[in-house]
């Protein structure tokens, strides 16, 4: 194998990297919001990325069988679709559920994982027990090759683009948005926000669902990757939380390099061990720099 080979199958195996750092990213975001920001401990965080993935298939069925002329312009309409619906029941969820159960996180850990043992069983009663995959719009298809022997999947680069700009809204909303105002001044200070006239209810209520709204899109980026099952979302569960611990729970930057090397450091992993053996490195690895950090790489400080 000559070097120039070694260096094309390097790059492909980051880029892989890269698809995994998206998805994770997605999740990750979603899930900083509500457990950095609110302390609510969501086991159920996957089944809204799951909603959102079954978003996608539903809008790609429906659009195949009634309008096939527009399946190449659905897919943003559909990724709008699957943020709207995993908003629309995280806002429910909160309203009915967890805020009841604030200042209880082994409360709100066990609520969640019921929570989400249901959600998965009423997508095997609706939609089925079988994975399923959306028809994808031609222009999502193939692959870029800017060199010779190294090709890039094109549905790599569209979700690598929707996780930047949704990152980007995310960090702009939190520092440049009265909403973001309103949530920085309420988990500082929770008594003086109220003090001050901040309706903390809604402020939380309205952060819940964002953070679900956001694993939605996470569920619509996965389906250019993978297909879709009831259980597909409670794989990432595990990482998604790892992400947010590592990088410090309070700490969107932190969510962000995090994602990246844990991401980079699985699929590099990947290439030279078995997959389980590669989770148990990467595993590993975190579990060391926590045991000297245990705060996170970015922890933020708070005033008490």
């Amino acid at each position: 194998m000559t070097l120039s080979e070694m260096l094309n199958i390097g790059l492909m195996q980051g880029f892989a990297g890269l698809s995994l750092f998206a998805v994770l990213l997605l999740m990750g975001l979603g899930l900083a919001i509500i457990f950095g920001q609110m302390g609510v401990i969501n086991m159920a965080h996957g089944e809204f990325m799951t909603l959102g993935a079954y978003a996608i298939y539903l809008c790609s069925a429906f659009v195949s069988q009634h309008t096939p002329g527009l399946v190449a312009y659905y897919f943003p309409l559909a990724i709008a679709a699957a943020f709207g619906l995993a908003f629309a029941l995280g806002w429910l969820v909160e309203w009915a559920l967890i805020r009841h159960l604030y200042q209880r996180p082994l409360d709100t850990l066990l609520a969640t994982w019921g929570l989400s043992l249901g959600l998965q069983q009423c997508f095997r009663s609706l939609i089925g027990p079988k994975e399923v995959s959306p028809v994808l719009p031609e222009w999502l298809l193939g692959s870029w090759a800017p060199a010779q022997g190294l090709d890039i999947p094109i549905n790599g680069l569209f979700v690598l683009l929707l996780t930047l700009l949704v990152t980007a809204a995310v960090l702009m909303a939190l520092h440049q948005s009265r909403w973001g105002l309103r949530v920085r001044a309420t988990v500082n200070n929770r008594p003086m926000a109220n003090a001050i006239g901040i309706n903390t209810r809604k402020t939380d209520r309205l952060t819940f669902a964002i953070g679900c709204g956001i694993a939605g899109v996470a569920g619509a980026a996965f389906t250019t990757i993978g297909s879709t099952g009831p259980t597909t979302g409670s794989l990432y569960i595990v990482d998604s939380f790892l992400v947010v611990t590592f990088g410090g729970a309070t700490s969107l930057l932190g969510t962000v390099a995090s994602a990246f090397g844990i991401a980079q450091a699985q699929s590099i992993a990947e290439f030279f061990l078995a997959g389980s053996m590669a989770r148990v490195l990467t595993l590993f690895l975190i579990v060391c720099i926590l045991m000297l950090r245990p705060q996170g790489l970015f922890a933020s400080r708070l005033r008490r």
